[in-house]
């Protein structure tokens, strides 16, 4: 007799897919920082062994010479043509007497961003800046050139973190958390000229919850707004719910129209111990809470989060936009819906990137 095939619900299916996605994720995640990792240290100690044997270009490119020879014959597949070598050693020579934050930071660069950061013979606040801005928006190693010959650095200095993450959180994780969310978002693709209620903010973060994800960054899957928590006989709403496939945690974001009030930090804490009691599952890292607010002082931010013990972070957004910018986002709504119909009337499909 065959074996009755057993049916779920759709809800239940879904929640399945998700944590699949989010496992497979975070695999690829970790596998490309540790691949990332794993190659700068291997080229930070070849550089140190070049340069105690005190090779400089002058005297020593005989010598190089021939180890690249010998090392292409053993390692056909590996870049080690002697101005990869020369490279390596200043790699090694421009970072050997850095803080551990600046190593860290340029361990988890790509190779190629790292050459082209040591071109420019850039400060060690410069460098920490565009590694940090690499490694969170993901920027192509063009990016990171345009980015370096505006001097974003000067224009965009990296801003204090408001948040607990550091203390909250494991320390590989809280690293990550940094580099996922921002002090601040852009919401000008929402349209608003003039004031609205939160209550209305919410609804139009919902109807454009793509843009939102694309703003929020990679990794985000949206749940739902208003999701409810019941516990204990009451009732609790947290305005928008997420899940990050690489932290594999649930992110919940209050929403607030006007300035950040230390009262906010207890209310995000007690969405987040609910989260955890009701929701988290076992394979899930503790849940985050993020503040998005209209404005921020980093003073206060730091005074109300000081004793929690849950993950919170707050970041501030820029929501009403001068009428001209408007126009150009409307514009550009409208070329993107033409865009979209005519993909449709062609017959083809195409798939949204992570």
């Amino acid at each position: 007799m065959a074996k009755e095939e057993i049916q779920i619900k759709e809800n239940d299916y879904n929640e399945l897919l998700q944590k699949t996605i989010a496992v497979i994720e975070k695999t690829r995640t970790n596998v490309a920082r540790h691949t990332a990792v794993a190659v700068s240290n291997t080229y930070w100690e070849i550089g140190k062994l070049l340069h105690e044997k005190k090779l400089e270009s002058r005297h020593g490119s005989q010598i190089v010479k021939m180890l690249s020879v010998d090392l292409k014959d053993r390692y056909p597949k590996m870049g080690v043509s002697p101005r990869q070598l020369w490279n390596m050693k200043s790699f090694y020579t421009r970072y050997k007497e850095s803080d551990a934050k600046l190593l860290q930071s340029v361990a988890l660069l790509p190779w190629s961003h790292n050459l082209l950061i040591l071109s420019k013979s850039l400060t060690d606040d410069a460098t920490l800046y565009y590694a940090h801005e690499s490694i969170e928006k993901g920027w192509s190693r063009d990016l990171l050139l345009n980015a370096i010959k505006l001097k974003m650095h000067e224009t965009h200095p990296p801003a204090l973190p408001d948040n607990n993450f550091t203390v909250s959180l494991p320390a590989t994780q809280a690293a990550y958390a940094n580099e996922v969310f921002r002090s601040g978002y852009n919401l000008g693709f929402l349209g608003v000229s003039e004031p609205i209620l939160e209550q209305e903010l919410e609804q139009r973060l919902v109807e454009k919850i793509k843009l939102f994800l694309l703003e929020l960054g990679k990794g985000f899957t949206f749940i739902g707004n208003q999701h409810t928590l019941e516990y204990n006989g009451k009732e609790s709403r947290v305005d928008m719910l997420f899940f990050h496939r690489g932290l594999c945690s649930l992110v919940a974001i209050d929403l607030k129209i006007g300035k950040f009030i230390p009262e906010y930090a207890g209310k995000m804490n007690y969405y987040l111990s609910l989260l955890d009691r009701i929701e988290r599952q076992e394979n899930e890292n503790p849940s985050i809470g993020i503040i998005l607010c209209a404005e921020k002082d980093h003073l206060e931010v730091e005074l109300a989060l000081e004793g929690i013990t849950k993950p919170i972070g707050v970041a501030d957004y820029q929501l009403i936009i001068p009428k001209d910018e408007l126009q150009r986002t409307i514009t550009a709504e409208i070329q993107s819906f033409e865009e979209e119909h005519a993909e449709d009337k062609s017959g083809e499909v195409f798939s949204e990137a992570d």
